[in-house]
């Protein structure tokens, strides 16, 4: 029995699955990033790789971490990574590693340091001068106004004329 709404047409079958397909392509390109021959056999290990590539940056992509890219320079850090959890490294020691070699940038996260406050606070310093700068000019726009001096007693009668459509002499 076919239910409100529901449809057993070829058409609406196919529609549901081009949607799944599309779905799960959307989620199957950072999947792809890391190849069969960078997995591990050792599961823990593997999980403890695809963890640290989560926070590790790619140097190529910048936006991306190295778990999500498929550039070359990714894939070498994939498997450096992998590397050092093999010979005993622990996750802070990986990642330690790495950012020796590549520095602070490396990381998706850098720490709060003395050389990053401008990272971390700039931005933050650029809206509170923007909001101070706006707030100045609007003040000072309401507290000047403009007050018309009197015209005098010529002008006045040749504004008068040019009103009702006089010709003065």
């Amino acid at each position: 029995m076919i239910g409100k709404g529901q449809s057993k047409t070829p058409r609406s079958r196919g529609r549901r699955l081009a949607g799944a397909v599309a779905l799960l392509l959307a989620f199957a390109g950072p999947l792809a990033a890391v190849t069969p021959d960078e997995i591990l056999h050792d599961s823990g290990l593997e999980a403890r790789a695809r963890e640290i590539s989560q926070k590790l940056r790619c140097l190529v992509c910048q936006n991306q971490s190295i778990d999500d890219s498929d550039a070359p320079l990714a894939h070498d850090l994939r498997v450096l990574v992998r590397e050092r959890l093999s010979a005993g490294d622990t996750d802070s020691q990986a990642i330690g590693f790495i950012v020796a070699r590549y520095g602070n940038f490396v990381l998706l996260k850098p720490p709060l340091q003395i050389n990053t406050l401008a990272l971390w606070f700039g931005p933050l310093l650029f809206l509170l001068i923007a909001v101070l700068g706006f707030g100045r000019y609007v003040l000072s726009a309401n507290r000047t106004s403009v007050t018309a001096e009197p015209l005098m007693p010529g002008e006045q009668e040749r504004l008068d004329a040019l009103m009702h459509g006089r010709r003065m002499s």
